[in-house]
C-alpha cells in the first residue's frame, strides 16, 4: 500500500470518527432532555394522583355505594 492510499484511508477514518462523535454528542444530548421530560411528567402524574385521590375521597361516591338509575 502506497502512502497516499495509507493518507487517503486515514483522511476517510478521521472523517468518520468526528461524524460518529458528533452524532454519540447529539443522541447523548437528547437522552438528556428526553431523561428531564420523564421526570416532568413523573412529578405531574404524582401531582395528578393526588389530586384525584382528593376529589374521590370528598364529595364523589364509589361505583359500587351509587344507586342504580331509575331504568334499572
Amino acid at each position: 500500500m502506497s502512502d497516499k492510499d495509507l493518507e487517503t484511508r486515514l483522511d476517510e477514518l478521521e472523517t468518520r470518527l468526528a461524524f460518529q462523535d458528533d452524532v454519540i454528542q447529539t443522541l447523548s444530548e437528547q437522552v438528556a432532555r428526553q431523561e428531564l421530560d420523564i421526570r416532568e411528567l413523573w412529578e405531574a402524574k404524582k401531582h395528578l394522583n393526588t389530586q384525584l385521590k382528593e376529589v374521590s375521597s370528598s364529595n364523589i361516591r364509589k361505583e359500587e355505594d351509587e344507586t342504580p338509575p331509575p331504568h334499572y
